[in-house]
C-alpha cells in the first residue's frame, strides 16, 4: 500500500473534509474529532459524489418510542438519494452486507518521517571551472 501525503494537520481541522484524487480514485479525507478517515467519494448506489453530502448522526432505537441519536457528525448522507454510511468504516446501515463504501486508513505522521522518505534522486558531480563577478541591486 503506497503512502500519500495529503495535507498538513493545520489544513484539515476537526469537522472538515478534503477531496482529492489518488491514482485515478476520488477520495475524501475527514477529520472527525481529531481522528482521520478516508472514504471513496463514490456512492455504491448510483455513483454520486458521496462525500459531498451532509454529515449527520445515527438514530437508533432499543424500544418503541425511544430514539437515541449517536455518532453525531460521523455519518455521511449521499446527496442524491440519502443513503447513509459510517465514515469510520464505510458501512451502510441500510444493508450492511451488500453495500459498503471503500474505506482507506488515514493517520498523522511526524513531519520528519514524511519529509525524509525512502527516495533518493540520481545526482551528478558538478565542478566550477571559472569564477564570475556578481552585482546585487
Amino acid at each position: 500500500m503506497a503512502r500519500h501525503v495529503i495535507a498538513a494537520v493545520d489544513e484539515l481541522p476537526p469537522g472538515t473534509r478534503k477531496f482529492l484524487e489518488i491514482d485515478g480514485r476520488p477520495i475524501a479525507v475527514f477529520n472527525i474529532k481529531g481522528e482521520y478517515f478516508g472514504l471513496m467519494n463514490r456512492c455504491p448506489h448510483q455513483g454520486a459524489a458521496l462525500c459531498e453530502g451532509p454529515l449527520i448522526g445515527l438514530a437508533q432505537s432499543r424500544d418503541p418510542g425511544e430514539i437515541e441519536y449517536t455518532k453525531l457528525g460521523e455519518i455521511i448522507r449521499c446527496p442524491w438519494h440519502g443513503w447513509e454510511f459510517d465514515i469510520r468504516t464505510g458501512q451502510s446501515y441500510c444493508d450492511p452486507r451488500r453495500f459498503r463504501v471503500k474505506a482507506y486508513p488515514a493517520h498523522v505522521e511526524p513531519g520528519a518521517s514524511v519529509v525524509k522518505g525512502p527516495y533518493v534522486a540520481e545526482t551528478i558531480a558538478v565542478k566550477v571551472e571559472s569564477d564570475y563577478v556578481v552585482v546585487e541591486l
